[in-house]
């Protein structure tokens, strides 16, 4: 069966007998100045969708008929979902399609690089043009200056949205230099990323808020009360094992990666930066005695059921209404979502009596901030966490008072050695004092 090709797709039979498709715009519209350009697109799907009508061959034929139209004098069209090729919000849809998203921003923060997109193609301009309707050309650097200052005005008129307006600039810088990338011909030659340099507003960044020990098992112990137990389990994960909360959610920590090697460890899988750490659940004394080092946190686990291979799952029971139930019924098991979660800590923290801030993110936080109120070296911290920079590491721990009392301790501490090495040179009849220089008598 023939396969189905798009306009100008190209399939060619490589040294291994594996098949390869070509994006190839005849000659004929390249001597009319066509700078559509010829690219290999892979596999048939890549290439061309499941359908033959789809891929990214059908990216780089709307490229194509939005050239052909300017050539022929026709009137721009829409294409591909109502975005003109060759705008903002084409642009943004396209970043959207592009690896750099698909692969570098997870799922969790995709709706509020969505949201930014959007808001930020409804802008309006002093012609009460759409920004996401105009020209990428358009937007040179002076246009970036003056949507900056739109983006950190607030409905009163007020510039004060000061991390809208770095959030902004930063999402257009990075989708206008990964669509750059791609299509060059659709920016313009002499600035084509006009966002770089762009000038903000200094702001006093807000600190995250990290938790206590004490609160992170008043709350576990507190939600097992009350039937929460896969809240509890989560909250302990985060501060012990450092891991972040959606993938906590996520099924990243499983009963195959808990006690299941000799010394006994909890696997814990960091889904950001692709890291595992075997965290060791014992210690073995001189004499063979084996420790437990996390038996709080252990027996919060003890609690959970094995509802599948991750730790963290909720129990969906069949309806109570023997109407709605198929014979044998039983109970099943999902995923948390993060959302879902996300109210049942805070109903959870209400009923206990924590205060707002108390959020999985905080758990993580605090499990952070612990590591250096314990005065690990910065190598062993990041042992734990699997942080991959310095500077990530440093941004989780908090400036916390037990934090800065050790640090004031050691400084005193300094002073005062110096202080009585001093004193020491400085005592009379001490041989480490320099002699006065006289006279020899002669004699």
């Amino acid at each position: 069966m023939a396969l189905k090709l798009p306009r100008y797709v190209l399939p060619k039979t490589l040294a291994g007998g594996r098949q390869a498709f070509y994006y190839t715009v005849p000659t004929k519209y390249r001597k009319l100045g066509c700078t559509i350009p010829n690219e290999p697109l892979g596999d048939y799907v890549t290439a061309c969708g499941a359908d033959g009508e789809g891929g990214r061959a059908a990216v780089l034929n709307a490229l194509f008929d939005e050239w052909f139209d300017k050539m022929m004098g026709k009137p721009s069209k829409e294409t591909l979902g109502g975005a003109r090729v060759g705008t903002v919000d084409w642009l943004f849809r396209e970043y959207k399609r592009s690896k750099a998203y698909l692969e570098k921003v997870s799922k969790r923060s995709r709706p509020g690089y969505e949201h930014s997109m959007q808001a930020i193609g409804d802008f309006l301009n002093k012609k009460g043009e759409r920004i996401g309707s105009l020209p990428i050309k358009s937007i040179s650097p002076r246009a970036a200056d003056l949507l900056y200052e739109k983006f950190i005005t607030n409905d009163k008129g007020e510039p004060v949205l000061y991390r809208r307006g770095e959030k902004f600039v930063g999402l257009c810088r990075k989708a206008w230099r990964v669509v750059h990338r791609l299509y060059p011909q659709e920016f313009a030659k002499d600035v084509p990323n006009p966002w770089p340099g762009v000038t903000m507003k200094t702001r006093v960044k807000a600190t995250k808020h990290a938790v206590t020990r004490e609160q992170v098992y008043i709350f576990a112990q507190g939600c097992v009360e009350r039937g929460e137990v896969g809240a509890a389990a989560a909250a302990v994960i985060c501060f012990e094992w450092l891991q972040r909360p959606e993938n906590v959610l996520a099924g990243h920590i499983k009963w195959t990666g808990y006690r299941q090697s000799i010394p006994p460890t909890i696997q814990i899988e960091h889904h950001k930066t692709g890291a595992r750490i075997d965290h060791p659940l014992e210690d073995v004394l001189d004499d063979g005695t084996a420790v437990q080092l996390y038996p709080e946190a252990e027996a919060i686990l003890a609690h959970l059921k094995r509802l599948g291979t991750p730790l963290i799952l909720r129990e969906v029971l069949p309806p109570s209404d023997k109407r709605y139930i198929r014979p044998g019924a039983k109970a099943t098991s999902k995923p948390y979502s993060f959302s879902g979660m996300q109210k049942i800590v805070q109903r959870m923290r209400k009923e206990i009596g924590l205060p707002p801030t108390f959020t999985l993110d905080a758990c993580r936080h605090g499990g952070m901030t612990e590591l250096e109120e314990a005065e690990l070296t910065e190598g062993q911290g990041r042992a734990l966490s699997a942080h991959r920079t310095r500077e990530s590491y440093a941004g989780y721990a908090k400036r916390t008072a037990p934090r800065i009392l050790a640090a004031t301790r050691k400084r005193r501490a300094h002073v005062l050695a110096s202080q009585s090495e001093t004193d020491l040179q400085n005592a009379p009849g001490n041989e480490l004092q320099e002699k006065p220089r006289g006279r020899g008598i002669i004699g």
